[in-house]
């Protein structure tokens, strides 16, 4: 037989794509149309409904960015259509080879009923199946005008402030068709059969079978009546859609899905009718097909549909009771994982799972984070706490140097917690069930042998409207079909029931899961990110001296404020609103967000503190860390000020020009460029700075990455860097125990604080700023001379351990990576800890010298700015401020002590005494990270702590008030059935944890 594969092929294609889709829609009249555009931001249904619209041609331009335009629609089934069916085809201006990203529309009847949303790749709206003759049709669409951000190109669409109102859309159809069911069911017959083929090996007597069955369809196909043909060439195609597939073939558990990201080219008040067109889609299409699931993540946007769009949120609470819309994931909102500190990822599903259980009764057993930009060590050990055991996602199949070696395995944390995780092999979050797609899955799956499912999140996300009814139908033929893998609509929890019963020793990755790429998100947008960490000190400040002032006077804790300000934290934690890979409007935003509730949060401390403190005019010094500092113990107490008596620190002038700060336990030497040339450890005689280099040494790259400007620092960035060592000025300053430098470059200026406070081991650097460069990446470095093979950087819960080396690929592809508070290096028994109070991104590297005494120089820099012009071409523009510490001679501990010292700085109050602590701990390693009242609003005082050194720890936490009766508890405040009680004795609990372990108390007061 001669080979005519590609005859029949091509064949395909263009019969398929110029007669037989055509062909659904057979006949069409169009509709009329009337608009109005609704002036500033989006209005109320009530009020779009009420407009009075004017008319407006298909043709015709309409929509300015981010405009709302009401469209009312009108007309009557002809006669001749009654008995068949019948839809709307509203064509707002889509590009269909972009299901997301630009125009969307919600389909609202005349009493504001919601009936579906429309999409590039989703135009329709049934009117009639079937249709009555001479019926009315009336509907209204509800349109967003939302512009397409050009890809990596500079763009003032980003913000509504610099957008224009230049119209950016050209209305296209709005007619009412004839559906001809026949006709679209041969378009998925043939799409699944050529997709299905095109995978098949050329030789494979399958790929032949399907051939010939296409081949006779077309032959069976009147190309001037296709209409009256299909169902002939349908028949023609029965016995090869019938073959069943093999017995060993890949199972694909199919679940419905829209990733909606909660901000990212649009802003948030955005994502709220995102949100709503999605879950009108995806409600409508449960109603039609009856073997569909879908699941939907973050609560958030959960929440926002009950209190924004409750004619959807009736829909939806619907098809939750019908057990086929899953909520998903249990985390307030997809965050990113990386940079949120300890206490705010375990609100994340805090907040998230309870808001499930609050309204359907539901609880999560998976995290759902499918588009995160990596995972931090310390996040299988948060899941459990959770009272969840798996993990979904796609990421880390983005990475650019290596190949992760499972799609399916045991991950564990620093804590020894291990997660059943699984990376769907499709290698999407937007399946749309294609051949293409399924095979890949089945192809790439690494487990073969030992496991054989598959997750496949199958639908469009971000504006693209969820998952098609072309997708299901092709679903339906793919769930026993020869030649491809198995496809069954299913739950979450159903695929992860099967792949954890079928795969139980699956392999263990331990340690962090680093995305090998969007590193610069640790970096950009500087004012989002110092939000950020401002505000979750600010909380764990707001209720831990809230909690104390409740028990102790019986100030009113302020549960509903507090909730409301952490759901805000949560929410601005999402994957493209921390990271800083949004545009304009949504960090504009965001900053205005986090000034807010700084505000709300200090005003709660403050009433707090007062009401502690009493009456009275001593002053009082409040320490809220979880460490004791200058007299004042830890973690919740008041004592008054008194003279310091730590020393002096003294200013002198440098041999060699510059400046000495002495206090007796470090010697600073700073030169006359500002860098520091020689840090001291006179106790132990050791410097720490490397021989011939200079610390507070700020470093400017060219940083322009080949893909994703906000979200890539490639590693070709290292190849060119300016030292900015020539200084302006360089004085001393007035307090006697500073030095201030100055610094220009570029359209940039820098002023430095260089300070050595009397009594402690540490230089402090307080750096601003005034940043106007372009494409640029700013670094703050410290050469040291320690000799490290690995360093610290503190998680979640801990620290992680990297190399500073680079023997393997996957070494070297950590490039930059994440801190917290704090990074360490040691050699045994002195090292050097970096603290700072709001940046993430950093690296270390490590080099031999050649001449002296060829030691090792363990460089630590800081990431302070970048520049990137997309998504936001004014990226980090104007001031900023950071602080820094050098800690020589620092232990783990001291890292995680000083760490939290320049994040949580001591306040001072006028009063009447002292204020002793509501919980206190005998052992430094235990660290305290929320001392809270219960969410319940019972009274009961609930208190967080986690081992942070690394070691095992047994220590004893004593109660400041009576207690009743103590709880081990999951971070949603539950008792752990498995958990006995802690040895008590009165308010005296003992506790043992192992390295890294959390653990939740709750104390019912007596």
């Amino acid at each position: 037989m001669h080979d005519d594969r590609g005859l029949v092929e091509a064949r395909l294609r263009r019969v398929l794509g110029e007669r037989i889709r055509p062909a659904v829609y057979p006949e069409s009249v169009p509709l009329e149309v009337a608009v109005w555009h609704a002036p500033g931001e989006p209005v109320p249904v009530a009020e779009g409904l009420a407009a009075e619209p004017e008319p407006i041609e298909v043709g015709t331009r309409w929509g300015a960015p981010w405009g709302t335009s009401w469209f009312r629609v009108t007309g009557t089934v002809p006669e001749a259509w009654a008995g068949r069916t019948v839809e709307a085809l509203l064509d707002l201006g889509f590009d269909e080879n972009m299901p997301g990203f630009q125009c969307e529309g919600l389909v609202l009847r005349p009493d504001g009923t919601p009936v579906k949303g429309l999409n590039p790749r989703n135009q329709w709206v049934r009117v009639g199946a079937p249709a009555l003759g001479g019926e009315e049709v009336r509907l209204h669409i509800e349109a967003a005008s939302n512009p397409v951000i050009p890809g990596f190109l500079p763009t003032p669409l980003g913000d509504r402030e610099t957008a224009g109102d230049e119209p950016q859309y050209t209305l296209t159809r709005m007619d009412l068709a004839v559906f001809d069911e026949n006709v679209w069911q041969l378009v998925i017959d043939l799409e699944v059969l050529g997709e299905l083929m095109a995978e098949l090996p050329a030789d494979s007597q399958r790929r032949w079978e399907i051939r010939r069955a296409v081949e006779g369809a077309l032959d069976a196909v009147d190309l001037q009546d296709v209409n009256g043909t299909a169902e002939r060439a349908r028949a023609r195609l029965t016995e090869v859609l019938a073959a069943p597939a093999a017995a060993s073939a890949h199972r694909i558990s199919a679940v419905g899905h829209a990733h909606i990201d909660s901000a990212w080219l649009w802003p948030l008040r955005e994502t709220v009718r995102k949100v709503a067109r999605t879950a009108s889609n995806m409600t409508a299409l449960l109603e039609d097909e009856p073997e569909f699931v879908f699941a939907m993540s973050q609560a958030q946007q959960w929440a926002w549909l009950k209190e924004r769009r409750p004619e959807v949120w009736a829909r939806v609470k619907k098809a939750v009771a019908d057990g086929r819309f899953v909520p998903a994931g249990g985390m307030w909102v997809e965050s990113d994982t990386n940079m949120p500190g300890s206490e705010a990822m375990a609100r994340q599903f805090v907040h998230g799972k309870r808001f499930f259980l609050d309204e359907f009764g539901i609880e999560n057993d998976e995290a759902w984070l499918p588009d995160t930009f990596g995972f931090a060590a310390g996040l299988p050990q948060i899941i459990r706490a959770a009272g969840s055991t798996r993990l979904l996602t796609q990421k880390i199949s983005w990475s650019r140097t290596n190949a992760f070696p499972h799609h399916t395995f045991w991950w564990e944390g620093i804590d020894g917690t291990r997660i059943f995780t699984h990376f769907p092999p499709v290698d999407t979050y937007n399946c749309s069930m294609t051949g293409g797609e399924i095979a890949h899955a089945a192809r790439t799956f690494k487990d073969k042998g030992a496991a054989r499912h598959s997750l496949a999140p199958t639908g469009w996300g971000d504006g693209g409207g969820g998952t098609t009814r072309e997708m299901v139908a092709k679903a339906a033929r793919l769930r026993d079909l020869e030649g491809s893998a198995r496809v069954l609509w299913e739950t979450p929890r159903a695929f992860f029931d099967r792949a954890e019963a079928e795969y139980p020793q699956a392999p263990v990755w331990v340690g962090e899961l680093y995305l090998e790429l969007h590193r610069a998100t640790l970096t950009s947008q500087a004012g989002t990110k110092q939000g950020n960490r401002r505000s979750e000190h600010l909380l764990r400040e707001a209720e831990l001296w809230a909690a104390t002032a409740a028990v102790r006077t019986g100030f009113a804790y302020p549960y509903e404020e507090l909730d409301r300000i952490w759901k805000t934290v949560l929410l601005h934690q999402f994957h493209d609103i921390l990271p800083g890979s949004s545009i304009a409007w949504v960090h504009r935003e965001a900053r205005a967000t986090y000034e807010r509730i700084a505000g709300e949060l200090n005003r709660i401390v403050e009433s707090a503190q007062r009401a502690l403190a009493g009456e009275g005019a001593t002053p009082l010094v409040f320490n809220a860390a979880p460490h004791a500092r200058a007299g004042v113990p830890a973690g919740g107490a008041a004592t008054p000020a008194t003279p310091a008596t730590g020393g002096r620190t003294e200013l002198r002038p440098r041999a060699d020009g510059g400046h000495v700060l002495d206090n007796g336990l470090l010697r600073i030497g700073i030169d006359d460029r500002g860098l520091v040339v020689s840090v001291y450890d006179i106790e132990a005689g050791r410097e720490a700075i490397a021989p011939g280099r200079a610390a507070n040494l700020l470093q400017l790259h060219p940083d322009l990455p080949n893909m994703w400007d906000a979200w890539d620092v490639d590693e070709f960035y290292r190849n060119t860097v300016t030292d900015l060592t020539d200084a302006e000025s360089v004085t001393a300053g007035e307090d006697g125990a500073s030095v201030r430098v100055v610094r220009a470059f570029g359209d940039s200026r820098v002023t430095q604080v260089l300070s050595l406070p009397a009594g402690e081991r540490r230089l402090v650097l307080d750096t601003e700023v005034d940043w106007y460069e372009t494409e640029k990446f700013l670094k703050l470095a410290f050469p040291l001379d320690v000799h490290a093979e690995r360093y610290a950087s503190e998680t979640q819960f801990g620290h992680f351990y990297r190399p500073t080396h680079t023997n393997t690929s996957w070494d070297a592809a950590k490039f930059e990576a994440c801190n917290h508070r704090f990074v360490h290096v040691a050699e045994p028994g002195w090292g050097v800890a970096v603290v700072n109070d709001s940046t993430y991104g950093h690296d270390v590297t490590r080099t031999v010298r050649t001449d002296g005494d060829r030691g090792t120089t363990t460089t630590v820099r800081m990431s302070l700015l970048r520049a990137p012009r997309f998504p936001d071409p004014e990226t980090d523009q104007g001031a900023h401020r950071f602080r820094h510490a050098l800690v020589p001679g620092a232990d783990i501990g001291d890292a995680v002590r000083e760490g939290w010292r320049i994040n949580v700085p001591e306040r001072r109050l006028t009063g009447g005494g002292e204020v002793a602590p509501l919980v206190t701990v005998d052992e430094d390693a235990l660290v305290v990270t929320a001392v809270k009242l219960a969410d319940d609003g019972s009274g009961d005082v609930v208190v967080r702590f986690h081992e942070a050194h690394g070691g095992r720890a047994r220590a004893t936490l004593t109660a400041g008030f009576e207690v009743a009766d103590v709880t081990v508890t999951d971070l949603l405040e539950r008792a752990l059935p498995e958990a006995d009680g802690p040895e008590r004795d009165g308010g005296r609990i003992a506790v043992r944890l192992r390295p890294f372990e959390l653990m939740t108390l709750r104390l019912r007061r007596a």
